[in-house]
This record gives structure tokens, C-alpha cells and sequence, in this order.
């Protein structure tokens, strides 16, 4: 099943047609998996690659790169994202230049950009992006696909997205980033900050409503996920990064990322982040953990060596999950000196994609009437996101 859409604006047309209904039998199967419908579109074609370790074909999790190259695809290089090309490298580090130790592919970063990136892309004929979104504005892989698209559009390359599913996807919730003041790697779109869309969604939602500089448009092919809507919970095979270790943590990041606006933990240096929350003071709750180092997560540990006292969540079904604001306004309400919860308010507000909600926290506000403030809003939202659905909504 193949979805492509060139210069002309992309379209929803025919969505409800093309959109697979899951079943419990039916196996999902990624872009990447369905390798005879995008192998033809690169034969005797030089091509690059956006990936990371999610970059996987089949049940054996055979990485993309080792399959392109056994099938004889002329790979010129890969680029990385945050995290790096095998997923090790901590938030906001940086990603050197380097070459893939399996295979020799020349590696280069586009996060926090990169000098050379025009004369790479230049190279080939055609770019691959598959990489594993978790369904929330701040986390920076969308911001890849953005520039990656930016680049194709520029230089005339075709962009094949091989899609995967959301696995926050059965929801859509948070503030829309309005303004270009908060624009950043973390909120680099105008959506809603649980924006219910799968990464093949947004690259024809980029296009559509021609995001890209100067009002560019990307030749742009996706390769739709087969079996799955997002209706339909899914459980990551392999981590997108190493701070979402299992599924849990996956569901939670959206409601506890807020927290990297303040000094309160949220289990980095632990075995349980985005599981566990807490601070270095007995009022927040009789939980307590002792954040250490561990690997890839050492260089930003939020009460290292401290004991925290908070919040136990790794007991919640997963599949319940869905974004609240009710652990922010907990920990924000039992904090004795409130003009100290908010340590970085302007990263506070890039992440929430306004400044807004920071200052309904401030004033007291609930949670019940936050929300009413970004109702309209996020309507609007939800109308423009139905234009680009490729696969049967939730609702």
C-alpha cells in the first residue's frame, strides 16, 4: 500500500479506502517492513538515510542499513538524530560526525545542525526517514523530519517516509504552539503538544500547509503502516530512547516532560525514568529514590546522589495512559516555595509551546479550567489534523 504525493498540496483523499482496520491476527507491519513496495523506488538510485536504532525491519529487528546494503542498495550515508544513530547519546548532547561501527557508513548529525548538510544531501538522488516517534511536540525526532524535509525540498531530492505506528496516537490533547516566540528543537510545530500523528501524517501535514521554508514543497513518498490505526495500542519493539525504556514510560512522557522545566526528577539516573517522580524534600510524598549515574543519562540527573520523595506510577496500566496535567499541579502545589518550582521557565515554556501555562499554574489555576482555555484551539487543531490522516482516527 503505497501513498505518494509530489509537489501538488497532499490530500486526504481516499483515506477512509486505504486505512487498514486492526485486527488481533493481523500482524502490524511498519513502512519498513514492506520492503517491495519502496526497494523499486531506489534501484540504481544513491541514497541517504535518516535512522536510529528504532530503524528495524521484521521480527528479527534486523537494522535498515544491513538490509538495504544485502540488497544491494547503493547507501551513501545516515543521518542521525538526538540520541545518535544507535540511540546511546543523552538529551541535547552532542552528535558527532562518526561512521557506523557495524558497517562503515559514513555518519553525519543534523541536531544542532550541521555546516555540510546541503553538499550531503546533494549527493543522492533520494532520502529514507524511518525513525519510531512517541507522539508528543517535544520530542525533537519530528524536528529531524522537518529539516530533512527542508533539505529535499531545497535540492529537488525525493523524501520516502516510512511510517510507523504512534504509540500515543489514541489521543490528541495540550496546547497548540501558536506563537513563533517558542518555537525551538522542542516545539518546533504548530500543533497540539499530543498531536495524534503518525510521522508519515506530519511530513504531509508539512507539506500541506507548506511549513517549509518559503512555502517549498517536498517530493514526498510515504509507505504506510499495514494492520494498525490509532485506534490500536502499540507497544514499541526496541526503545527510541534511552531514557523510554518500556511502553509505561512511553505513555507518560508527554503528562511528566513538563518537569524539565523545574528541578523536580523524573527518574533519570534510575531504572525507572519518566516512571517515578520527586524532589529532595519529605512533603512530596513517602516514595523515595536515590538517582545515581547510568549510562547515557549521567550527563543531566536531576538530584543526583539526593534522596527524592514522590510519586510511584510504574504500578499504572499503560494502556490507560493519557496526558494530564495533574502530576505538574500535584508537585506544584505541595512545593513550600512556589516562586522556586519554575527554575527554567523559558525551557518550562518551550516545551508547553507557550508561556501561558505557566502562568495559569502560577494563578492557581485547575486543571479542568487550563484545559477550557486551549479548547478552541485545539479544535481547530483536531479539524486541520483530519485532512492528513492516512489511517482510521480513534474518534
Amino acid at each position: 500500500m503505497l501513498i505518494s504525493c509530489g509537489l501538488c498540496k497532499s490530500s486526504n483523499k481516499n483515506t477512509q479506502d486505504t486505512a487498514v482496520a486492526s485486527s488481533a491476527t493481523e500482524r502490524i507491519l511498519t513502512g519498513a517492513d514492506q520492503l517491495s513496495n519502496y526497494l523499486p523506488l531506489l534501484k540504481g538510485k544513491k541514497v541517504g538515510l535518516m535512522g536510529n536504532q528504532t530503524t528495524i525491519v521484521g521480527a528479527d529487528k534486523t537494522h535498515l542499513v544491513d538490509v538495504l546494503l544485502a540488497e544491494g542498495v547503493d547507501l551513501r550515508f545516515g543521518f542521525a538524530p538526538e540520541h545518535g544513530f544507535r540511540g546511546t547519546i543523552e538529551r541535547g548532547e552532542k552528535v558527532d560526525n562518526d561512521k557506523d561501527q557495524k558497517t562503515g557508513l559514513p555518519l553525519y548529525t543534523l541536531y544542532g545542525g550541521n555546516e555540510k548538510q546541503d553538499s550531503i544531501v546533494q549527493s543522492v538522488d533520494v532520502m529514507i526517514f524511518d525513525l519510531q516517534d512517541v507522539g508528543a511536540r517535544f520530542y525533537t525526532y519530528i524536528t529531524s523530519l522537518h529539516r530533512v524535509m527542508e533539505l529535499c525540498a531545497k535540492h529537488n531530492k525525493e523524501l520516502i517516509v516510512l511510517d510507523r505506528p504512534n504509540p500515543c496516537g489514541d489521543q490528541v490533547d495540550g496546547p497548540v504552539r501558536k506563537d513563533d516566540k517558542f518555537k525551538s528543537n522542542v516545539s518546533f510545530h504548530k500543533i497540539a503538544m499530543v498531536h495524534g500523528l503518525t510521522v508519515g501524517e506530519l511530513a504531509h501535514m508539512i507539506n500541506g500547509e507548506k511549513w517549509l521554508e518559503n512555502g517549498r514543497q517536498c517530493k514526498l513518498t510515504v509507505i504506510p503502516v499495514q494492520n494498525w490505526d490509532h485506534a490500536t495500542m502499540y507497544e514499541l519493539p526496541v526503545i527510541p530512547s534511552p531514557s523510554l525504556p518500556n511502553h509505561l514510560s512511553v505513555r507518560l512522557y508527554a503528562s511528566l516532560c513538563l518537569f524539565e522545566g523545574t528541578e523536580i526528577s523524573v527518574g533519570r539516573g534510575t531504572d525507572w525514568p519518566f516512571q517515578i517522580v520527586g524532589y529532595d524534600n519529605p512533603v512530596y510524598g513517602d516514595f523515595t529514590f536515590n538517582p545515581g549515574e547510568k549510562e547515557g543519562m549521567a550527563k543531566h540527573v536531576e538530584g543526583k546522589g539526593q534522596t527524592m520523595y514522590g510519586l510511584d506510577l510504574r504500578g499504572l496500566d499503560a494502556n490507560k495512559e493519557k496526558f494530564t496535567l495533574k502530576y505538574v499541579l500535584d508537585m506544584y502545589n505541595k512545593m513550600p516555595d512556589k516562586s522556586k518550582f519554575f527554575t527554567r521557565a523559558e525551557f518550562f515554556d518551550k516545551l508547553a509551546g507557550t508561556d501561558e501555562l505557566r502562568k495559569q499554574i502560577l494563578a492557581g489555576k485547575s486543571e479542568s479550567e487550563i484545559r477550557k482555555s486551549w479548547e478552541k484551539e485545539l479544535s481547530d487543531y483536531k479539524i486541520m489534523r483530519k485532512k492528513y490522516l492516512l489511517y482510521k482516527d480513534f474518534e
